[in-house]
């Protein structure tokens, strides 16, 4: 899937949103406790409720990996329900990986050829040789820690440059000549509207990931006034508010109404800027 094949389906879904699928057991509604992957079962409905909804859905593996054995088996019947059942979704591993060479070629294997997901998150702080195995798989995407939203974010990628740049603004130019906008995509939290129009200066035509709308309080509005190009070029993510929108048995339709909010304000912005 190339950067043109996500925008028709922004533009025929009237949308650009991520669904975090960021499930915790903790947290999914008790009826569904008895089943054998209950895990899997939530995002199962979660996907079923909101697909026309959403462009993508972003697994955090942090909540799967958590539950060993068990975890990995509904992450992979994730994807897979989510290949056979709606093969135009574009799925991200939030994974955050960064090793040397020889390792991130492994990782790579993991998550392209085993798990099949289109695109995993990546740090780029160990350099271009941490990324470049990950590069080699057509079809498939990096997207790569720029700005997070974080409170942490401040102690290193904020940090001045003698060249007169950010950390973070040095890592997005140096970065972008390693890929191309078909295969390459950055983080930039929403909380951090304010800094979307200097990183569109740095890579106008390329995917942005934006967490942070929903629970975290980022604004929407903000993030596509200063963020969205004449491709859109966002892909704003939302987890908690969606999937834990209710935690009873009307999960699915709290979620579904959820997504739906957010889609019909997309869809506004979406039009107001002439692109569908």
């Amino acid at each position: 899937m190339n950067a043109e094949e996500i925008f028709r389906i922004i533009q025929r879904k009237k949308s650009f949103l991520c669904i975090g699928l960021d499930t915790d057991f903790k947290k999914i509604p008790k009826l569904l406790l008895d089943c054998e992957y209950p895990i899997f079962e939530f995002n199962k409905h979660i996907i079923d409720a909101t697909e026309d909804l959403a462009v993508a859905y972003k697994p955090n593996l942090a909540f799967y990996e958590k539950l060993g054995t068990a975890g990995q088996m509904s992450l992979e019947m994730t994807v897979a329900y989510l290949r056979e059942h709606y093969p135009n979704v574009f799925i991200i591993a939030d994974a955050k990986r960064g090793d040397i060479g020889n390792t991130s070629q492994m990782y790579a294997h993991a998550f392209f050829k085993n798990l099949d997901v289109d695109a995993i998150t990546l740090s780029p702080y160990m350099g271009r040789d941490s990324i470049a195995p990950f590069l080699e798989t057509d079809g498939k995407w990096i997207i790569l820690l720029a700005l997070t939203s974080n409170e942490g974010s401040s102690d290193f990628q904020q940090l001045q440059l003698k060249n007169g740049m950010r950390l973070f603004e040095q890592v997005i130019s140096t970065s972008a000549e390693w890929g191309t906008v078909n295969n390459t995509m950055y983080v930039v939290g929403a909380t951090k509207a304010e800094a979307l129009s200097g990183i569109r200066k740095l890579i106008p035509e390329h995917f942005l990931l934006v967490p942070g709308v929903g629970s975290q309080g980022g604004s929407l509005d903000e993030v596509a006034q200063w963020g969205m190009n004449d491709r859109c070029g966002l892909l704003v993510n939302a987890s908690r508010s969606i999937i834990y929108a209710d935690v009873t048995n009307k999960f699915e339709q709290a979620a579904r109404q959820e997504a739906s909010r957010l889609q019909k304000q997309m869809e506004g912005i979406l039009q107001s800027r002439g692109l569908i």
